[in-house]
């Protein structure tokens, strides 16, 4: 019997290449949960150990002892069960891309607006019911500042406004 083939076929062990791959995803994991803040850590139920060695790695500055320090967070980490701190982790990626993605709109509406006159009734038409005369007010004193080669005064009062509109459709 070769040993090799025997483990290769046993059909309910992974395989040694699948357990270290599992491991290193533990690691990043734990190291995602070391960027953390205090706040957020506090959000998620981890066993204590587990906590102390997140707190401790967050103070290592130095590389090797931080890498160690790592390799033990994602030794802890196997004794638990991941998902629903990968679920957490998710969505706090998930809700920071929206929010990106959510904030480049507004950006490019405001510059779109700045930019023609036209774009204000391209912006009506796709957020119905939004106060239409105060962006114009907001529109017209940028401009106006803008002319005069002033600071422009309501250049984040209509970001502010803009952002509202958009989040209020979404």
């Amino acid at each position: 019997m070769n040993p090799v083939t025997d483990e290769i076929e046993e059909p309910g062990r992974p395989s040694k290449s699948q357990r270290k791959r599992d491991m290193v995803a533990l690691q990043d994991m734990g190291a995602e949960l070391v960027m953390l803040n205090a706040d957020q850590l506090a959000q998620i139920e981890l066993p204590e150990r587990l906590f102390e060695a997140i707190v401790d790695a967050q103070r290592i500055h130095d590389f090797e002892g931080r890498r160690r320090q790592m390799q033990f967070i994602g030794k802890l980490m196997r004794e638990i069960d991941p998902a629903p701190i990968r679920a957490r982790l998710d969505l706090w990626n998930g809700v920071a891309r929206e929010s990106t993605v959510q904030q480049r709109l507004v950006e490019r509406w405001r510059e779109r607006l700045l930019a023609d006159d036209a774009e204000l009734t391209l912006f009506l038409a796709e957020y119905p019911g939004c106060d239409s005369q105060h962006l114009r007010s907001l529109i017209a004193s940028i401009k106006r500042d803008r002319a005069l080669n002033r600071t422009p005064k309501n250049y984040r009062e209509l970001f502010r406004a803009l952002r509202d509109i958009v989040a209020g459709k979404n």
